[in-house]
């Protein structure tokens, strides 16, 4: 990513987070259950994670940090990694609030001031997994990880991806083409930089960064979901019928 590319999330998130994701970082620190994406559907259903007790974590792309705190009262040790320093700045605020306390680092998902074979787990719940350039990322998130560590991001799905119009809210229809998918700035100017791939692509991007993937794990929305308010898009009919997020599981080569 460039570091035009980095200014234009850093100012898209700082401009989230003044107009809602400051205001319900403390119901997300708050929530006994761990879950996932938009529609925040429980790991205990999905089990992609397992026993996480014991475990160093890095969170690639953490936000005011809610997975990571999450994690730390299931006995993890997590560090928490984003560029956006008032997303941090919640964070923080929410730690001296709730007392749960992990290191916070201000860097993108790329190039992470941490050492080599740190964690055991590093994740991403959207994040790095979706503003932040994969080439350089993935390859950061096996350098962090020991041997046999796993790797664990959801993100939107390259089928919602295409069928997503410049402006308004996803469609049943195809947009822009499937092959091809990668960097991408929305005509609306609104959320900064986006980053996908084909699944095809993903595969060799992870192998070739030296993982085994494990699961691929595409969600749906529940019956009782409806659309987000901040997240208006992304329509609950939609994602009934198609996945919207998708969630990968992949470990590193011993």
């Amino acid at each position: 990513m460039s570091s035009a590319d980095l200014a234009a999330n850093v100012a898209a998130w700082t401009r989230r987070n003044a107009e809602h994701t400051d205001a319900a970082a403390a119901g997300a620190w708050a929530r006994e259950d761990v879950t996932w994406g938009v529609w925040g559907i429980g790991e205990a259903k999905l089990g992609v994670l397992g026993d996480v007790a014991g475990l160093d974590v890095v969170e690639l792309g953490c936000g005011t940090a809610y997975f990571s705190a999450w994690l730390a009262r299931r006995g993890a040790r997590p560090v928490g990694v984003d560029p956006t320093p008032a997303q941090l700045a919640t964070a923080r605020r929410l730690m001296a609030a709730t007392g749960i306390e992990f290191p916070l680092v201000e860097a993108p998902g790329e190039s992470v001031p941490l050492p080599d074979a740190s964690f055991d787990l590093a994740l991403s719940e959207h994040g790095a997994a979706t503003w932040a350039d994969p080439h350089r990322w993935i390859p950061e998130a096996a350098r962090l990880l020991r041997p046999g560590g796993r790797l664990v991001f959801l993100h939107g799905t390259p089928l919602a991806y295409v069928c997503f119009p410049e402006v308004g809210a996803i469609s049943t229809e195809l947009h822009r083409p499937y092959f091809g998918l990668g960097r991408t700035v929305w005509e609306d100017g609104d959320d900064g930089v986006e980053y996908q791939l084909t699944h095809g692509d993903w595969i060799a991007l992870l192998r070739g960064s030296g993982f085994e993937v494990e699961r691929l794990v595409e969600l749906q929305a529940p019956p009782d979901a409806v659309t987000h308010r901040y997240y208006s898009d992304m329509a609950a009919g939609w994602a009934k019928r198609w996945p919207s997020e998708e969630i990968w599981v992949a470990r590193k080569v011993a």
